[in-house]
């Protein structure tokens, strides 16, 4: 099977298996019809992912106060866009 067809629940199942211990990457790739470079890609891509989910939730004081100011940031360029909008709706209507 051509591995842009696979679908993510497919991959997934296949690096799963291919991450338990009784499993031989050989044969699991031989089973699944996959190369075994595809199979480590799919798999480094899963354990990288993996880790960044889990770091997500561990924000240090310094980045959670950047994640603050940033957000705070965005509101106020937020309400700036809508207040430029208004003013040239208006400024085409005194036209």
């Amino acid at each position: 099977m051509n591995k842009s067809k696979r679908s993510v629940e497919e991959k997934l199942s296949i690096v799963l298996e291919g991450l338990k211990d009784s499993t031989q990457v050989v044969e699991l790739c031989r089973k699944y019809n996959v190369s075994q470079s595809q199979y480590y890609r799919w798999r480094d891509l899963f354990l990288e992912s993996g880790k960044k989910a889990l770091e997500m939730g561990r924000l240090s004081p310094a980045e959670l106060q950047l994640q603050n100011k940033l957000q705070e940031y965005e509101q106020i360029i937020g309400k700036q866009a809508i207040e430029i909008q208004v003013l040239k709706k208006t400024a085409n209507l005194l036209r």
